[in-house]
């Protein structure tokens, strides 16, 4: 959302709190949005906590600020104006997952009751936009002052296992340190509970809003969350690599590094294709560990890229990723894994062809693969290594046109059956060999093609 936006909604917000106000109660922002606020950075969603308004009459005076959405059952959270306002509620424990709970709305809590069923104190400050009072009854301010992430009630922490991500992608997003007793708090709690969609909803926002994800990861491995959640990813720590080539230590740190050089490099892209860079970066060399040995002296992992592919598919299959907004995430990531030594292999061939590159980019988008690429020859610290292959890669990529994909054929079905030919597999066999030709750069237009078509009908019959 952008500040104009932004604006708006606070505008809205504080339009909302004077006549919540008028009606004898106290309207306050929450959560996110004022932790932001505080860390000075920008912010979208506004939440607001109304407070001393009973429910059916917080819809009736909500509903002049236009249309209401309805969230809940038994503690209802209306949207209105592209705000979620809500009462402050009381929530206990009746069974596990995040769906186990029993919540009510109670206008008649306390400020601080009301905050102590958030996570981290420095998601329990309130905010009055009326008056620009900050309400801080656990002392988040102190907390995110001091960078230190600290659950607001220990007894009641561990109700929702999600907290344990969402310490992970706070940690490096707010590049706090956990406090210990949260953190042991995350290492008792199981995480077998956590459905995919939650999983993968702290997994994204640490991969796209931490500046250095790998501080994440690293909080991650210490809490246990990878061996439980990641064990592909956890396979990568002591698998060793050959020094002359990776003096920054095994495949776990050189992973750590990378994913950090690859969020360096989605900052132009969609979300799709940003998801697609950092999954790529995670995921590159988790072939390493089933093909790495000694060999001729040396540390290798042949073939490391094929073999990566079958745990890159099984974490994405856990995980429930596919497509998202219509692109191939998952094809796109497998196809990053299977080939994220090509860039740096092309450009050691003299006279590659042109069909090479052709032929690569059916099978990955090739200015994300180089992306990948680079953030893999990046990471590598300490060491001065030459990436510039990359660029030479991706800019032979962009003048053939076949940067995001192979190019379209230019004869079609349609071509073949205005020759006479009747449908059936022979079509698709034709149409096969002329665009074999395309990529191979015997036909460069549709005349060529359609040429080479009546070529190949003459032949057959």
């Amino acid at each position: 959302m952008d500040s104009g936006s932004s604006a708006d909604s606070l505008e809205t917000a504080a339009a909302i709190a004077r006549r919540v106000r008028d009606a004898g109660g106290r309207a306050l922002i929450v959560g996110g949005w004022v932790r932001d606020r505080l860390a000075g950075r920008p912010s979208k969603d506004i939440d607001l906590e109304v407070y001393g308004i009973p429910a059916g009459r917080l819809r009736s005076l909500l509903a002049e600020f236009g249309s209401l959405n309805t969230v809940g059952e038994s503690f209802t959270v209306y949207k209105v104006a592209g705000i979620d306002v809500a009462l402050p509620r009381r929530e206990s424990r009746t069974g596990r997952g995040h769906r186990g709970f029993e919540v009510t709305g109670d206008p008649d809590l306390p400020v601080a009751e009301a905050a102590r069923r958030r996570d981290f104190t420095i998601n329990a400050v309130l905010w009055d936009p009326l008056t620009g009072e900050y309400l801080d009854p656990w002392d988040g301010r102190r907390d995110l002052e001091a960078r230190i992430l600290r659950a607001v009630d220990p007894a009641t922490f561990g109700d929702d296992s999600l907290r344990v991500l969402r310490a992970v992608q706070f940690a490096a997003r707010f590049e706090c340190t956990l406090e210990a007793g949260t953190a042991e708090i995350c290492r008792a709690l199981p995480l077998d509970d956590l459905p995919a969609e939650r999983i993968w909803g702290e997994i994204e926002k640490l991969l796209l809003l931490a500046a250095r994800p790998s501080v994440g990861l690293a909080l991650a491995d210490a809490l246990g969350v990878i061996d439980r959640l990641f064990p592909e990813v956890g396979a990568l720590r002591g698998c060793e690599q050959e020094p002359e080539w990776h003096p920054e230590g095994d495949v776990w740190v050189h992973t750590l590094q990378v994913i950090d050089r690859a969020r360096e490099r989605i900052a132009d892209l969609e979300r799709p294709q940003a998801l697609t860079v950092m999954l790529g970066a995670l995921c590159h060399d988790l072939g390493k560990p089933a093909t790495t040995a000694f060999i001729d002296g040396r540390i290798r992992s042949p073939f490391h890229e094929e073999a990566g592919v079958a745990p890159t598919t099984a974490m994405l299959d856990r995980l429930n990723v596919h497509s998202f907004d219509g692109y191939d995430v998952r094809g796109q990531v497998n196809g990053i894994v299977a080939n994220h030594l090509k860039p740096g292999a092309f450009h050691k061939v003299a006279n590659i062809s042109d069909s090479a590159f052709r032929r690569l980019a059916l099978k990955v988008d090739l200015e994300l693969l180089a992306r990948v690429a680079k953030a893999d020859c990046l990471g590598r610290v300490p060491g001065s290594f030459d990436c510039s292959a990359m660029e030479w890669f991706v800019e032979r990529a962009r003048a053939l046109g076949v940067e995001h994909g192979a190019p379209k054929p230019f004869v079609l079905g349609r071509h073949v059956l205005a020759h006479g030919v009747q449908p059936g597999p022979h079509v698709g066999a034709l149409l096969k060999q002329i665009y074999e030709m395309q990529l191979d750069g015997r036909v460069t237009t549709l005349d060529e093609g359609l040429a080479e078509l009546e070529r190949l009908l003459r032949e057959v019959r």
